[in-house]
This record gives C-alpha cells, structure tokens and sequence, in this order.
C-alpha cells in the first residue's frame, strides 16, 4: 500500500499555485499563530517562565508522546470521526491506521491536509505539551508518559509480529 503521505505530497507537487488553498493555509497558520500568541501572554500575565534550558529528559519525553499523539489523531481508526468532516477514507494502512485524504476546498481542504498528516499535526501537537509544561508540568509530564508508554507498546507489538512471522 502506498503511503499517503507520500502521495500527497506529490500531488501538492503537481498542483499548479491556484489550485492549492492558501487562503485555507493561510487561516490554520493563523489559529496557530494566535493559539501561540494567546499562551504566551497567558504565560506572562501569569508569571509563567519558559525554562532556561529544557530538560533533556522532557525534551525525549516530548519527543515520543509527539510521535505517538500525532500518529493517533492523524492515522489512527478509533479517531477517524474526528477526521470526517475534513477527510475521505482510503484505504486501511495496517496495524489499526488508515489512509485518509483531504477533501472540499479552501479551510476544509486544509485542515483535511492537516488532519491526515503526521508530521504537520505534531508541530500543534508538540506546541500544545509545550504549553502544557509551562502551565501543568506535572499533569503534562504524567499524560506524555502514558503516551510514551502506549509508543513503545505499539513497537513492541509490531517487533513481535515480526518475530512471529519470522519464526513460521
């Protein structure tokens, strides 16, 4: 099965400028750009301080429940009704994920893009844990855990199938 990612980004590529939404693009880079602009001055009308340095340790931690949270809002089956609105299934894509592709135009189109890619959801995702840190380290250090904890189960899954297989 071919990868959707892949395929959507050779069919960005062969769209001429007009046909892309940009305007759409255009307005989910700006509900990004206020969500960040609204933590931080959140974070300094609070008194919230942005660590000197992060942790290496909160930044691997950030790093695995990233990957893990995207991967689950963008490709995952049980999340597909959230995608809906934005997207039309493809295809299934092995081990509980999904193919999905954007659909409509301007915004819808783009949150669609958005929704159905993991690499762009995790820029939110991890902006998200980010503010999480500044506000409830705790609490947020605790949710990625389970996150982590849930990647590496995923990979031990997929290890042992592929012993499995190996084995027959």
């Amino acid at each position: 099965m071919a990868d959707v990612d892949s395929r959507a980004g050779r069919e960005y590529a062969r769209k001429a400028p007009d046909e892309r939404p940009l305007r759409g693009y255009a307005a989910v880079l700006g509900v990004f750009a206020a969500a960040a602009g609204a933590v931080a001055g959140a974070a300094r009308l609070t008194g919230r301080e942005l660590p000197e340095r992060p942790a290496a340790g909160d930044i691997a931690l950030l790093a695995v429940a990233t990957h893990k949270l995207s991967r689950l809002i963008t490709k995952d089956a049980i999340t597909s009704p959230i995608r809906a609105p934005f997207t039309a299934f493809e295809e299934p894509a092995g081990e509980a994920e999904l193919n999905e592709s954007p659909r409509g135009h301007g915004a819808r189109h783009a949150v669609g893009e958005l929704l159905t890619c993991p690499f762009c959801t995790g820029v939110w995702v991890a902006g998200g844990l980010a503010a999480g840190l500044v506000f409830a380290p705790r609490l947020t250090r605790f949710g990625m855990s389970v996150a982590a904890a849930v990647a590496g189960s995923d990979f031990l899954h997929l290890a042992y199938d592929a012993a499995k297989r190996k084995a027959a």
